[in-house]
């Protein structure tokens, strides 16, 4: 409601969606990955349908930066989203890269539903419609989870096959942790100013994320979807 405090409201939703949130970053693919038994066809289908995602990705991080310059309150956010975007380019190498050396023809992989669902979606958050605070919100959604999910992959106790732990310390290193703190921060403050309106739908917007994240690694262990 209007009036109260919102200062950490995006820590109150990962409280309250507990389970959902937990079903995303922890995931039976992830913790394959963490125990060292998930299945390499398994993994190469996340390679290519990640790396299709991630292209639809980049306009989406492109236009939450042409919001931020729009109607931001604070000039530093379009430094902070300016980085994430510039790392976009060396995360579109990295999985060509990655796709020769586990023989995935990138140029052959036919986008799944689940992957066709989720970028439907990040065309939907890039509407005019959806505000600043919306788009920001969700970028830290979006980014939250891998970073939770593959640094799981390499705390201590986990059997992370060798072959694998590049591509967990991609988005598990404490340097893109900070960076997903970051874009909180942005979130949070943003939150508190807006409307009970733009709240709720910010909030359902991190529910539909969780879902298609779910969703994608569902389909990345080989599930119909």
């Amino acid at each position: 409601m209007e009036g109260t405090d919102r200062t950490a409201i995006t820590v109150t939703w990962l409280k309250k969606h507990r389970q959902l949130y937990l079903g995303a970053t922890r995931h039976p693919f992830i913790l394959g990955i963490r125990d060292g038994s998930v299945d390499i066809s398994s993994f190469k289908r996340w390679l290519g349908q990640d790396y299709i995602f991630v292209r639809a990705f980049v306009p989406f991080v492109a236009s939450v930066l042409i919001k931020a310059w729009k109607e931001s309150d604070d000039k530093a956010d379009v430094d902070v989203i300016l980085g994430g975007v510039s790392a976009l380019n060396d995360e579109i190498s990295w999985f060509k890269n990655e796709a020769s050396k586990w023989s995935v023809a990138l140029d052959s992989v036919v986008p799944q539903q689940a992957n066709l669902n989720y970028c439907r979606f990040l065309e939907r958050l890039m509407s005019p419609e959806v505000d600043y605070t919306r788009a920001i919100t969700a970028f830290w959604a979006i980014e939250t989870v891998y970073r939770e999910s593959f640094a799981h992959c390499l705390e201590e106790g986990s059997r992370t096959p060798q072959e694998l732990k590049g591509t967990c310390q991609r988005w598990g290193n404490d340097g893109f942790g900070r960076y997903c703190s970051s874009l909180q921060n942005i979130a949070n403050r943003r939150l508190e100013k807006a409307s009970d309106e733009v709240v709720a739908k910010a909030e359902v917007n991190l529910l539909e994320i969780l879902e298609h994240e779910v969703e994608f690694w569902n389909m990345s262990r080989g599930a119909a979807v």
